[in-house]
Parts: C-alpha cells; sequence; structure tokens
C-alpha cells in the first residue's frame, strides 16, 4: 500500500501542475477525479475493494493517467523553458 499512497501524493499535486501549465479544464477534470481516487482508496482500505469498473475504479485508474500525463507536460515544459535548452537549441541551429 505504500507505493500506491506515494502515487495518491503525487496524483493530489497534479492539478497545480495543470493549473501552472495553463490548462485550468486539464486541473479541473483531475480534481473530480482525485475526489473518486481517495474514495476509492478508502474503500480499499477500510472495507471490501469495489468491482472492476465501478465509478470509482474508473475515477482511480484514469486519475493515475491523469497524473501521468500531467508529470510528462511538466518535465516537457521544464525542459524546454530551461536556459541551457535554449541555448543548446541555438548552437544546434547556427551550426
Amino acid at each position: 500500500m505504500g507505493i500506491i499512497l506515494m502515487f495518491m501524493l503525487l496524483s493530489t499535486v497534479t492539478p497545480f501542475l495543470f493549473i501552472r501549465l495553463r490548462k485550468p479544464s486539464m486541473a479541473l477534470a483531475q480534481t473530480v477525479l482525485l475526489v473518486g481516487m481517495w474514495v476509492y482508496y478508502f474503500q480499499v482500505l477500510f472495507f471490501t475493494v469495489p468491482v472492476a469498473f465501478s465509478p470509482t475504479w474508473i475515477m482511480f485508474y484514469l486519475g493515475l493517467v491523469g497524473a501521468w500525463v500531467a508529470w510528462v507536460m511538466f518535465i516537457i515544459t521544464t525542459v524546454e523553458e530551461s536556459p541551457a535548452f535554449k541555448e543548446t537549441i541555438k548552437d544546434m541551429v547556427k551550426s
């Protein structure tokens, strides 16, 4: 359960990444998915596991995919905005 909790915490930060990337609709969607993710997590932790393809199950896995997309977009944007990357690209274009 420790690795799941780590992914849940990373997913909880995801709406802020979407806001930083100027994608408010994706931030809103991820926030809605987060509610389902945490409900599913607590259902699994304290009660019985919901059936596959239940609404909370779908929200949990869609939330994980959304978080993965956000982190990849954030890393790409961070690298593209770095001064060292821009300088390397300028040197490559001049050559």
